[in-house]
């Protein structure tokens, strides 16, 4: 097979060391497994080949472009798989095709939400998240694979049901489906060259009755009385073939909305200790606001303390060369670490403690009003608000925060970008703090649960002696869509799977959905419409075996 593979794409495109393949095994957060090979193809059309050997061969395909997932749901997870396991990475392969200036895009397996921020810019328009959240890097065609939800209260979740992609049918039969609505031609060949090389006009693609991004989703988060959540990754309504697949299919390319960028923009900061306000306020803005607010973002003091001290290196380092540089410092960091981590002077993921001994060096980083309502709030909302959203805004703001118990100020430009990138940065700290602390902190749990939209106790889920339990119960949401991410790191001696179970059982009794955004991995059990949706896109379960924690032998077994 290997033979086979390097005269497909090139012997330097094939990587079997362990070395070498570690950094594509090994989530950035969780997860790590066994793989034969890692192939880095650098057209679709060597993605396809691929392919073709690896169903030859009868082996395990994981597709992986980032590696950014928090789920562990992009690497190979152990090794018990009753087949060898190849990973296809396909950050070679980025192009970004603006259809009709720029109103939608066609975005290939490797291309980056950086990429499309950019390359929309002359536009003035902008793609269905911007902030990345704790997945910095992630990729596009890795969000509409996993139900990525996005920070944007009135673009939804990222969601299509056009795309380019490669499925395996109940005869083992590799076949590959243009569902983009672009005429490219009828065999795999054709196809995927036409649409690497372009050959048909962007400006004269024809539109389609078939969704490119989930236009309901306003109206559903506006819907402040439901009893069940805005949006979670076992949702039916939109698991359409890729979107949510987590894998199941090799996906080429999809193709989404884009949207038009606000005139004018104003970020609003908030602190309270009574969390009932916050819960007025969205209220009244779901239900009154005609135009919905671009994002609201909390974040408990825990957070704040933990993106303020365990992200600075990530926070100064996109301020001083920009958020595209991240990618580079992470391929970085993890040879690094695979080259040192044989040494026995060295701790493991060294990387991660140079960089943290350095930022404590360096000088404040956050504006001096953030750093007084930490002092003074235990719970901290920023909402940005656009156009003639922001009058109402400042209007109900004062009405609201007019005591003792919480105040708002309006951010300057800069105040702004830096509450924006405090919040950006957050997610990548809890890793850093069990890294860090790792002889006085137990392990890692990450939980990305959707509450009902009726949930007003979204602040008091969790009873004293499960928070006792925990050395940072890091706390954070996209606000007004009751989308929240505890990413908890247990106290030594805490039997983490065990206090998972527990945590998990309470949320049951309340109605909540996990996991809401960041899919299923190997973490999570996937529900029975998410496992019979994995099983009929992928019936001989040769695409990322295993996932939402189901079988990992052929058919399922």
């Amino acid at each position: 097979m290997i033979d086979d593979l390097e005269a497909a794409i090139g012997k330097r495109q094939v990587i079997t060391s362990k070395r070498r393949t570690r950094a594509y095994r090994t989530g950035r957060r969780l997860g790590k497994g066994s793989a034969c090979a890692v192939l880095r193809p650098t057209s679709l059309l060597q993605v396809w080949r691929c392919l073709v050997i690896c169903v030859r061969h009868d082996i395990i395909v994981v597709m992986q472009a980032a590696n950014t997932g928090v789920t562990a749901g992009s690497t190979p997870s152990g090794e018990d798989y009753d087949r060898d396991v190849v990973i296809i990475n396909t950050l070679n392969i980025d192009d970004i095709m603006l259809l009709r200036g720029g109103e939608q895009v066609v975005a290939f397996a490797g291309a980056t939400l950086f990429q499309l921020e950019e390359k929309l810019l002359p536009y003035n328009r902008g793609p269905h998240s911007v902030i990345g959240s704790s997945c910095i890097g992630a990729s596009i065609v890795g969000g509409v694979c996993n139900n990525s939800g996005g920070n944007l209260v009135n673009r939804g979740p990222a969601y299509t049901e056009l795309a380019l992609y490669a499925q395996i049918n109940e005869r083992g039969e590799l076949q590959l489906v243009n569902h983009l609505g672009i005429d490219l031609g009828e065999n795999p060949e054709d196809i995927l060259n036409n649409l690497q090389l372009g050959n048909f006009d962007t400006q004269a693609v024809a539109g389609t009755t078939q969704m490119a991004s989930d236009s309901e989703y306003q109206s559903r988060v506006r819907d402040i009385d439901s009893n069940s959540p805005a949006r979670f990754n076992a949702d039916k309504r939109r698991l359409y073939e890729a979107s949510g697949c987590a894998g199941k299919l090799a996906v080429f390319a999809v193709r989404l909305d884009t949207f038009v960028n606000p005139a004018r923009e104003q970020v609003f900061y908030i602190g309270t200790n009574d969390p009932e306000q916050l819960t007025s306020l969205r209220k009244k803005i779901l239900s009154s606001f005609d135009q919905l607010p671009v994002m609201g973002e909390y974040m408990h003091r825990s957070y704040f303390d933990a993106a303020d001290l365990y992200s600075k290196d990530t926070f100064v380092l996109i301020k001083l060369l920009g958020s595209s540089f991240l990618p580079k410092l992470f391929t970085f960091k993890a040879w690094l670490d695979g080259l040192l981590n044989k040494l026995p002077l060295f701790p493991s993921q060294v990387s991660d403690h140079v960089l943290q001994f350095i930022f404590r060096l360096w000088p404040d980083h956050l504006p001096q009003r953030m750093r007084q309502y930490r002092d003074r709030f235990e719970h901290h909302l920023m909402i940005v608000t656009s156009d003639q959203t922001i009058a109402a805004t400042r209007e109900l703001l004062a009405e609201q925060f007019d005591g003792p118990a919480g105040e708002f100020f309006e951010c300057t430009e800069r105040e702004g970008k830096d509450a924006q990138l405090h919040r950006f940065v957050a997610g990548g700290a809890p890793a850093r703090y069990s890294i860090i602390e790792r002889k006085a902190v137990g392990g890692l749990m990450p939980l990305d649960i959707a509450l009902p939209r009726n949930e007003d106790q979204w602040h008091n889920i969790l009873p004293a002696h499960i928070l006792d339990q925990l050395a940072g119960p890091f706390q954070l949401s996209h606000f007004f869509c009751q989308v929240l991410h505890w990413d908890f790191v247990v106290k030594k001696g805490v039997d983490v799977d065990s206090l998972k179970k527990i945590i998990l059982s309470i949320l049951d009794e309340r109605g909540i959905k996990y996991p809401a955004e960041h899919n299923v991995g190997h973490l999570y059990h996937a529900e029975p419409d998410l496992r019979n949706f994995y099983q009929v896109l992928d019936p001989t379960n040769s695409f990322n075996a295993g996932i939402g924690r189901t079988s990992k032998r052929r058919q399922y077994a």
